[in-house]
Formats: structure tokens, sequence, C-alpha cells
């Protein structure tokens, strides 16, 4: 058999194969999804949803049992102004657990910049802006240790901030000697650090300048966040640093911002911390890490990274305002505000987990 016999053979046979062939285009079953998933679905895409319910849920509640007593402009502006400290540190907190890390050190350099805008003002006679500039350097430089450890030295973030904390915590009692700068004295001396304390009363409702700081900053984060590219790399380093490294983005760099950023975050709540009680004192706020993590976890953040909304921070510190007031309130005994914040806790991370199987 000659070559051009073989080769006109094997063409009647590809093209008898081909006639014969399916015509169709291939195509794949299509799956129905049920309830289910859907919800499931919706809450991976929007995960300020879930504490926003319980929020809307928990005041309605008390406000049934309660009535006037607490749906008043008074009981509802109190519940942020008690929450404005832990909601401005819980900010902090969100931006570090959004690239999958943790900082434990955000209360103790929440009260270390507070002593140092006194210490500076009162004991070296610096004008408070100055001493209030250096009180923002101060957490925003002890922000940038904890991103220089985690991201260069590659360090845990849990022992990078857990040793963080002791270090900054002995620091604030041995440079301020355990001592508190009296209420009055500020006032008298340097209103300035108590700026956030002022308030505004508007139709009854009164805020304060660290509550409207709170919402500013909340708003300002979620913009930046979801529309920078900045943002959008934050998101990315959470969710696979190593794929974010592979796809441009300079994982090291952004580490180190967010913890400068959580930082400089604290510092300004200490700023606030000083208006809220008044004076500068070097034991308050000792449990702003624990409760900034609380509102954080409440708020559908995921301790994985790479997913949650800081709106959803502010309303998990909302959730933990409302449930303290609503029950002091009724009457209660304190320790049920703490089973009841602990039953949350475990109830966010589970929906979390349950959200986490099907976003894929």
């Amino acid at each position: 058999m000659t070559s051009e016999t073989k080769t006109a053979g094997e063409s009647a046979d590809y093209e008898a194969a081909a006639d014969t062939s399916p015509q169709a285009v291939a195509s794949f079953d299509e799956h129905h999804h049920g309830v289910g998933h859907k919800i499931q679905h919706t809450l991976h895409q929007t995960p300020s949803l879930v504490p926003l319910i319980v929020l809307v849920l928990s005041i309605t509640a008390f406000g049934i049992m309660l009535g006037s007593k607490f749906f008043s402009p008074f009981a509802l502006t109190l519940i942020l102004q008690q929450v404005q400290i832990v909601g401005i540190v819980a900010a902090a907190q969100s931006i570090v657990i959004l690239t999958a890390g943790i900082d434990l050190s955000v209360g103790a350099i929440m009260v270390l910049s507070s002593v140092v805008m006194g210490q500076f003002t009162f004991r070296y006679g610096l004008p408070v802006e100055v001493a209030v500039a250096c009180g923002l350097l101060c957490g925003t430089i002890c922000g940038y240790i904890n991103g220089f450890l985690v991201a260069v030295v590659k360090l845990p973030p849990f022992i990078v901030t857990l040793g963080m904390w002791q270090i900054v915590l002995a620091t604030n009692f041995l440079y301020s000697a355990n001592e508190t700068i009296r209420s009055q004295d500020i006032a008298k001396t340097a209103p300035l650090l108590q700026l956030f304390g002022n308030k505004v009363n508007i139709g009854g409702a009164i805020f304060t300048y660290g509550v409207i700081f709170l919402v500013l900053l909340v708003l300002v984060l979620a913009y930046v966040l979801r529309q920078t590219a900045w943002g959008r790399h934050v998101y990315a380093v959470g969710d696979d640093p190593e794929a974010a490294q592979l796809s441009g983005v300079q994982v090291k760099k952004v580490l180190i911002s967010v913890y400068m950023l959580s930082g400089l975050i604290c510092a300004f709540a200490g700023w606030a911390m000083i208006g809220r009680i008044g004076s500068v004192s070097p034991t308050s706020g000792q449990l702003a890490n624990i409760e900034s993590i609380t509102a954080v976890v409440i708020g559908g953040i995921s301790l994985f990274g790479g997913r949650g909304s800081i709106l959803g921070s502010l309303f998990g510190a909302l959730i933990v305002g409302v449930f303290t007031l609503g029950l002091r309130l009724l009457g209660a005994d304190a320790q049920w505000t703490y089973l009841l914040i602990g039953l949350l806790i475990i109830a966010a991370v589970a929906v979390d987990q349950w959200i986490r199987k099907v976003s894929v």
C-alpha cells in the first residue's frame, strides 16, 4: 500500500467519524441551590449583615421590655458614648485581623499614648499640641515595631503583640510612676486633651466629639478598604499572602502599614479616653484588647483573615453596649452580660465557619 493510499484512507475515516459525532456544545448540569445556600452566599457577600440583624433584634427586644426608658434619645446615645473607646480600638483591631493577624497590644498602646500626651504637657511643660502629636507618634512607632517583627522578621502576630503588650504595659507604669493627672488640672491647663469629651446636643440626643470621631473613622476606613488599591491589598494579604505576593502585592509593606495605622488609631483612642474619663490614668483601659477582639468577632470579621467589614466591628461594639445597658436597666446581675456576650462570640465564630464552607 502506497503512502498516498494510506493517507486517503485515514482522511476518509476522520471525515466519517466527524459526521457521526455529536454536534452539541459541551454543557454542564445546572445545580439549583436551596434557600440555605443562597443565605450563606448572601452572608459571605455582606459579612456585616449578621451583626446588623442581631443589633436591630436586640434593640427591639430591650425596647419592648423597657419601653421609653430604653428608646429615649438619651439612652441610645449613652450606648454610643459608652462604646466609643472600644469602637475606636476595634477599628484598629479590625484592619489587623483582616490580614489574618491579631494585635493584643492595642489597649496598652492606647494607654501609653495617653500617658505620653499628659506627661509631655505637665512634666516637661511642652505645648499641648506638641504633646498630642508626640502621643500620636508614640502609638505609630509601637505599631511599626509590631509590623516590622511580623512582616520582616516573620514572627507570629500573636507572639509579637503578646510580648509588645507586656513591654508597653511595663513601660507605661515605669514612665508614669503610676501617677494620675487629675481632671481639674487638665481642664485648667490643657483643655485640648479633653477635646473628645466635649458634647453636642442634637434634639435631646447627646453626642460627644469622641462618638463623632468614631463614626467618621469607621466610614473613612470602610471606604478605603473597599474602594482603594491599598484596601484591596489588605484583603488579599489576609486571604492568601503567597498568592498576593505572586500577584505583585508588596506584602511586607502592606503589613507594616496596617500595624502602623493600627497604632495611630490606638493613639487617637488614648486621646479620646482622656476626654471620656477626664483624667490621664495609667491604669485605665487595660481590657481594651479583649473588648476590641470581642467586638470584631461578634461583628463578623473572620479571624482567619480576608473577609469582613469594618462596619461589622462597629455593630459588634454596639451589640455589647446594648446588652450591657439593657440588662443594667432591667436590674439583672452583671454576670448575665458576660454570659450572653460569651454565647454571642461562640455563635459568631460558628456562623463564620458555616459561611466559609460555601464560599467556594
